[in-house]
């Protein structure tokens, strides 16, 4: 049995990026009092990917635990407000054309009911309104470009997420965790050493030589460099459920300086999808598409003319592949795999910082917890493993709820048979008119998204029985012009999302 020890000694982290350095923050905080000895590795060769600037509410609640407000990072970040994500053109069923994924409020709590009272009625093929859009604040704060930040006469906060430059807050947690201690070293990893029993001691470097450590972090990307190339932990793909595996991102001023939209927009295309996500000073865009399906200069083209960018542009592209899955476990020996080393599922429900702050949290956790010994490794790997099968699922479901018949792409995703047992048991209560609720509590140990997210997607994107008739007048309809005008009226507390993300920007 391995002695329990007081702290984890040398902890080496390899690799940067965003993801490298909220572990190193997070690390910082909670081992540094204790003695540790917290290093980050990164080359300045190797370039970071910096695509995902879309956050889920969880950043909110990072950031607040390192007790940083949001003027102060956010405008080095170019940051902005996110109420949540909107699905245009996923879906063709008159009515559900767009639908919007809501970060909730405990304003939204007599309208969640009126939507579940509603959302049942239509699974039960009776004809009445049943779009979520219309009972969640969140959605019209984002229609009409509102900052989710109460005016202080409401007794409760709107919860929300950031849009950010992921370039960006990586170096501003970069600074803050040297700040905290976290030593940094600029340099390129040349080879892994390990023991006889497959541990690792250290790394070789280009120009610094070797370096060892007690506990190594992998944050070293898709080369996934110790986890996989050192220490052989096997890649599982998701290629089965997700077509996806490669992206073309690019850059376009805002079209109207007076505004500024406070919610990630995710278009679906021919191919696949196009996000826009707006910063202070530019829209960041890009289309995540499958490369059985179009090939990468096509891909650009259509993104080119989605965003009536003229011939004569000369914005630069960026292509990108993607290595969508995950690892058979994320812990292995002396390393744990973090961020893109670890997995990574396509960025539609922008989850992957959020995984990356479940893996971390988690860690700092479950290692201290057993006296900074493998003792609870193998629930740990379980646990992350279930994380993010339970995002795919979800991510899985737009695609398999899509109603498009323009192109093979959208027909076989929804035809799609690769189906994990939790999304067939969702599936098949909701079309047999069961109780969801109760189906999605009953898998509450694997999921990652609350019942009223699933309620949403299924809703959402019109999976309703076809030719619905008309409610008797006995059955207790709720007539949407309630929530639409009281929704309408409780935006006069909310400030105008532009203003309030200038106002926070340094007086030049």
């Amino acid at each position: 049995m391995t002695e329990r020890r007081p702290h984890p000694g040398r902890v080496l982290i390899v690799g940067g990026g965003t993801a490298g350095w909220m572990a190193a923050i997070s690390l910082a905080m909670a081992w540094i009092p204790l003695g540790a000895e917290i290093t980050l590795l990164e080359s300045d060769a190797i370039g970071i990917i910096g695509v995902g600037e879309g956050s889920t509410p969880k950043m909110r609640r990072f950031m607040q635990k390192l007790g940083v407000a949001e003027h102060e990072w956010m405008p080095s970040c170019n940051g902005t407000y996110k109420c949540g994500i909107r699905f245009p053109a996923w879906s063709t069923r008159p009515g559900y054309e767009s639908y919007y994924h809501p970060f909730f409020s405990p304003s939204d709590d007599p309208f969640i009911r009126a939507f579940h009272q509603n959302m049942t009625l239509r699974q039960r093929n009776l004809d009445v309104h049943a779009l979520p859009d219309t009972f969640f604040l969140s959605n019209y704060l984002a229609k009409h470009s509102r900052a989710p930040l109460g005016d202080g006469t409401l007794d409760h906060q709107t919860d929300y997420a950031y849009h950010f430059d992921a370039r960006l807050i990586g170096e501003y947690l970069r600074k803050r965790s040297i700040e905290l201690g976290v030593r940094h070293l600029v340099d390129t990893v040349t080879g892994v050493r390990q023991s006889e029993s497959g541990a690792i001691l250290g790394v070789d470097t280009q120009r610094g030589g070797f370096v060892e450590a007690d506990f190594f972090l992998d944050c070293s990307g898709f080369a996934s460099v110790l986890i996989c190339g050192a220490l052989r932990v096997p890649f599982m793909p998701y290629k089965d459920f997700l077509f996806n595996d490669a992206a073309v991102a690019m850059p376009t001023p805002h079209p109207d300086a007076t505004t500024l939209r406070s919610e990630t927009l995710s278009s679906a295309l021919k191919y696949g999808w196009v996000w826009k996500i707006p910063l202070t000073n530019r829209l960041g865009n890009g289309y995540v598409y499958s490369s059985d399906y179009i090939d990468a200069a096509t891909a650009e083209q259509e993104l080119r003319q989605h965003l009536k960018l003229p011939e004569s542009d000369t914005t630069e592209a960026r292509h990108l592949k993607m290595r969508v899955g995950r690892l058979n476990h994320c812990w292995e020996s002396n390393c744990l795999a973090i961020g893109l080393a670890q997995g990574f599922i396509e960025p539609l429900e922008a989850t992957a910082l959020m995984i990356v702050q479940d893996t971390v949290e988690h860690f700092i956790e479950l290692y201290a917890r057993g006296g900074f010994t493998p003792e609870h490794r193998d629930a740990y790997n379980e646990k992350i493993n279930r994380i993010y099968d339970s995002v795919r699922d979800y991510v899985y479901m737009h695609y398999k709820l899509n109603s498009r018949r323009d192109t093979d792409y959208w027909v076989n995703a929804r035809e799609n048979r690769h189906v994990s047992d939790s999304v067939a048991a969702i599936l098949e209560v909701w079309d047999n008119g069961g109780d969801l609720l109760g189906e999605i509590v009953r898998q509450r140990d694997y999921m990652s998204y609350s019942p009223t997210s699933w309620f949403c997607i299924l809703s959402g994107m019109a999976r309703f029985p076809k030719q619905p008739r008309k409610p008797r007048r006995d059955i207790p309809v709720i007539d949407p012009a309630g929530p639409r005008k009281a929704c309408m009226e409780m935006l006069e507390h909310y400030p105008d999302h532009r203003s309030v993300v200038m106002a926070m920007q340094p007086a030049h």
